[in-house]
């Protein structure tokens, strides 16, 4: 893999802006070049440039940098600096399931602490997800997407495990979004949620947390092709 010129782009100083620090700050932001893949897999990061871009020195960086390792996103070569992982099938086998679970949990508890104006915003985001879907728009359903599993994540109210949610999503995340759905099943994800609004709505806890769960284990076999796509 081509390792990154980040110096083609315009420079984009990072601060802290009072509620977090600098390396956070940072890590943010690198999470966002890895997901869209201006960092691409098994790249090395180029520390040199992307202090320049930001505007930071090599500290704040470096402790970015421990934190994505700590997520899987990135791993620290002794005196090499750090690459890009590569998502590999595996991966998905591994981490999906998990999550598949956190989010049968999620859905069985929000169906008992949700308020109907919490269901009222889940549904206006499926309306507008829908849209996103009949005009084809990718990047804009799956953002609505990643809005609802987000939103039936907090009604459940329980910080232990969306930190643990979180902490697995942002191993995969990439993969989620950059899957080369076919329309069929892209059809029958949108299906899937519709029924799943329709559970929430009915508070059926047991239902609706075996529906996200099926629901993310389907969206791993696509995410696994997509990786062995992208190694052939």
């Amino acid at each position: 893999m081509p390792i990154v010129n980040v110096n083609d782009n315009a420079p984009e100083k990072i601060v802290a802006n009072g509620q977090t620090t600098l390396h956070e700050e940072v890590a943010t932001k690198l999470r966002e070049l890895i997901y869209n893949g201006e960092l691409a897999d098994e790249s090395r990061v180029p520390e040199k440039g992307l202090c320049e871009r930001f505007g930071i020195s090599r500290t704040p960086l470096r402790e970015a940098l421990k934190v994505l390792a700590r997520e899987g996103l990135i791993s620290l070569l002794p005196n090499r600096g750090a690459r890009i992982v590569k998502l590999m099938p595996s991966d998905i086998d591994e981490v999906f399931p998990v999550m598949g679970a956190l989010e049968a949990v999620a859905g069985e508890a929000a169906c008992e602490k949700i308020s109907e104006d919490g269901i009222a915003e889940i549904r206006a985001l499926h309306y507008q997800m829908a849209l996103h879907h009949t005009r084809g728009e990718r990047a804009e359903y799956f953002a609505c997407n990643q809005m609802i599993h987000e939103k039936i994540l907090a009604a459940a109210d329980n910080p232990t495990l969306s930190q643990v949610y979180k902490s697995l999503s942002l191993r995969i995340r990439r993969a989620r979004y950059m899957a080369n759905i076919p329309k069929e099943r892209w059809d029958q994800a949108m299906a899937e949620h519709a029924v799943i609004l329709e559970t929430l709505a009915a508070r059926d806890g047991a239902k609706l947390g075996a529906l996200l769960k099926t629901h993310l284990l389907n969206k791993s076999e696509v995410v696994k092709a997509t990786i062995r796509e992208n190694e052939s």
